[in-house]
């Protein structure tokens, strides 16, 4: 679909010159002479466009007081405007008014042209975080944290509170893999800032110093490497949201940086004397018992305090064991979807399986197994010699090494391997022993070749055919 453009001009002739122009560059233009079919056109037909490009000054008024009246009713569009008597006090109003460029008569066709592109590339950057947030909204409501417990319908029915409120920080506190992502997401995408953006940090997953500089940029020469600016992640989130995954994990210093960029609600780059002013809500997580750390002199008092102004603690799937059976389904379901499956019943052994494992991995570790399982079914039936619980016996094609030659493969079951471990050494190993040969591989595992390959991508492993 070509990019629409908006051409407000009173002048036959440049009219004509810019529809002409803008039509052979692949632009969908509408031309009108007069505020008064602007407006006809924006709002009563609901035209939508892209860009809108506009003189100053028209026969019946000052463009500025059409894009004042109702920029807020035709949103997600870049205005520029032209103006052949150009004046300081109009320049800066349209600049206060989110004008994305005023330009004086006569322009140069290259130089306009070389805005447009620009002022498109903003636009549709904005009309794709929305289309994102709007996404996030629909897939991203309280009711996406599911389960029957009575632990789960509270922590939706605080979640539904929460993003009525316009809080400044919360802690979502959890065993690893019982859904503090997704919570955060619910939070986000649910609340008042949605369509803003949402920006994720692990803080396990990068050093101390790296850390600092991926949360408050810095400028190019800060330090050895640094050969240019970077916006750090907390100017990046401004407007919107912060997550802070495993923050029990940031070194003591940096959580006083931190605080002191919650409370003033501004911060330094790395390198910089200039303080940059910043709208940001929090969202902390961490494994970890915040709390007890506080108590030990490992995390900040006086940081727990102030991120702590509410605290939403996920329950472990040990504890709402009758959350299977909602869980089981949906994960079955979406693994359906994406490998082409059709499992569509769980015998009842399957069940009394999962009801009796104490998932130290929680939800996370439930929907590999399903994933697993459902990759290597052969039918609507779920397959339980997958399952590969502790306890369970040994599904043929892993049984160890036996005398008299029997090919297999030796899975230890004294926790040294998680389950993803697992699947991806059986796949792995089983494309070596086959030269890299996916379709022997898939016929000795049992399974179809394209269910295969979807598990070697996933795992980045190495396929010859």
């Amino acid at each position: 679909m070509p990019n629409s453009l908006l051409l407000i001009e009173d002048e036959t002739l440049l009219g004509q010159e810019l529809t002409r122009h803008y039509r052979r560059g692949g632009w969908e233009v509408e031309w009108v002479r007069s505020l008064a079919e602007a407006r006809r056109l924006l709002l009563d037909q609901h035209c939508e466009p892209l860009l809108i490009l506009s003189d100053m000054n028209l026969p019946d008024g000052n463009a500025l007081d059409l894009m004042e009246q109702i920029k807020d009713r035709v949103p997600h569009c870049e205005w520029l405007f032209l103006t052949g008597y150009g004046s300081v006090q109009d320049s800066v109003r349209a600049l206060r008014l989110g004008a994305y460029e005023f330009l004086e008569k006569p322009c140069e066709m290259d130089r306009l042209d070389l805005v447009m592109a620009s002022a498109s590339r903003s636009a549709l950057a904005q009309r794709r975080l929305i289309e994102q947030a709007e996404h996030g909204y629909r897939r991203y409501s309280p009711e996406a944290f599911v389960g029957r417990s009575s632990a789960a319908r509270n922590v939706r029915e605080m979640l539904a509170r929460l993003t009525k409120v316009p809080f400044s920080a919360i802690v979502i506190a959890g065993e690893t893999g019982t859904g503090k992502g997704l919570a955060a997401r619910i939070l986000h995408y649910g609340g008042k800032r949605g369509q803003s953006p949402l920006v994720e940090l692990n803080c396990a997953a990068l050093p101390r110093e790296l850390l600092e500089s991926q949360l408050f940029g810095h400028e190019a020469g800060a330090f050895t490497g640094a050969s240019g600016r970077h916006r750090g992640l907390i100017e990046q989130a401004d407007g919107g949201t912060l997550f802070l995954d495993e923050i029990g994990e940031m070194s003591m210093d940096l959580q006083a940086k931190l605080l002191k960029a919650i409370e003033d609600r501004k911060f330094r780059r790395l390198g910089s004397e200039r303080e940059i002013a910043v709208d940001v809500q929090i969202l902390a997580a961490s494994h970890r018992d915040l709390e007890t750390m506080v108590k030990h002199g490992e995390f900040r008092g006086d940081l727990y305090h102030r991120l702590s102004v509410f605290k939403l603690a996920l329950p472990p799937l040990r504890e709402v064991k009758e959350d299977l059976e909602e869980l089981v389904p949906i994960f079955i379901a979406e693994i359906n979807a994406k490998a082409g499956k059709q499992v569509k019943m769980v015998p009842q052994e399957v069940w009394t399986a999962l009801r009796a494992h104490d998932w130290p991995g929680n939800v996370r570790e439930l929907r590999n197994l399903v994933e697993r399982c459902v990759l290597f079914a052969d039918g609507p039936v779920f397959p339980t010699q997958w399952l590969q619980l502790p306890g369970a016996q040994t599904p043929a094609a892993v049984r160890p090494m036996v005398e008299g030659g029997v090919d297999g493969l030796f899975i230890p079951l004294d926790g040294s391997m998680d389950l993803d471990d697992m699947d991806r050494y059986i796949i792995e190993t089983t494309l070596n022993r086959h030269q890299g040969n996916v379709t022997a591989a898939a016929r000795a595992l049992g399974t179809t070749r394209e269910t295969l390959r979807y598990r070697v991508r996933k795992y980045g492993l190495r396929e010859s055919v």
